[in-house]
């Protein structure tokens, strides 16, 4: 399915730099034993992330969301329904399967500096935030290393269209080990084997009569 291919290659993630535009600590740190901390620790490889368990929280899927009445005062539903009549193969569900999954190459091509894979999958305002965030921290010769625990809700919280473009937000929570090294590998930023619970609020955009069936991150924000 279409909607499944856009988010295939969809990557990157800001983690530090950006952190109060990407993501927000929610809650409080909890000091626990990851399924990672092993990887972690081999430092033949740095930046990992955990491949993401495919369990979705049930009190945030969205399989289950009424999209067919037009009367709904859900802004979501009215979002979507509007996707549909520009789209009519566009699958809520599948996309927010989709973009799940996608959670983790995200992080990880932010992680290992992937431009060439940022480049193709953001808007030009985006990609320029993130690379410069590489760049400062490649002069700083500084390592990050990033892995996801698990995602604990991902969520459509906007759904839209502007012009013929399609507007998607989803907020993202997640449980993530975030570890910053300098160039002697000492840790300069995050506690190892500590989870951190961070949302994320991205939002993606598709134009509708285009062939392309890749959505682009067009904007990131902090949950306040």
């Amino acid at each position: 399915d279409l909607d499944l291919l856009l988010f295939a290659m969809v990557a990157a993630f800001l983690v530090l730099r950006l952190r109060s535009v990407l993501g927000k600590r929610t809650g409080h740190q909890q000091s626990k034993q990851d399924p990672v901390s092993k990887q972690e620790q081999d430092r033949t490889s740095k930046n990992k992330v955990v491949e993401l368990p495919d369990n979705s929280p049930e009190e945030n899927s969205l399989d289950d969301m009424p999209i067919s009445d037009e009367g709904s005062d859900d802004p979501v539903v009215q979002g979507v329904n509007k996707i549909k009549a520009a789209d009519p193969s566009f699958d809520l569900s599948e996309f927010s399967e989709g973009a799940s999954g996608a959670f983790g190459m995200i992080v990880q091509a932010f992680a290992e500096g992937d431009i060439k894979t940022l480049k193709s999958f953001l808007s030009d305002d985006v990609f320029e935030n993130f690379s410069l965030a590489i760049e400062e921290r490649e002069e700083r010769k500084e390592t990050l290393e990033t892995a996801i625990i698990g995602i604990d809700a991902a969520e459509v919280i906007e759904a839209d269209m502007d012009g013929q473009n399609a507007l998607i937000t989803m907020k993202f929570v997640s449980e993530q080990v975030n570890l910053t090294r300098d160039s002697e590998d000492r840790i300069i930023d995050g506690v190892p084997n500590t989870v951190t619970k961070i949302t994320d609020i991205w939002m993606f955009s598709r134009d509708t009569t285009s062939n392309d069936p890749n959505w682009r991150l067009v904007e990131t924000r902090s949950q306040n």
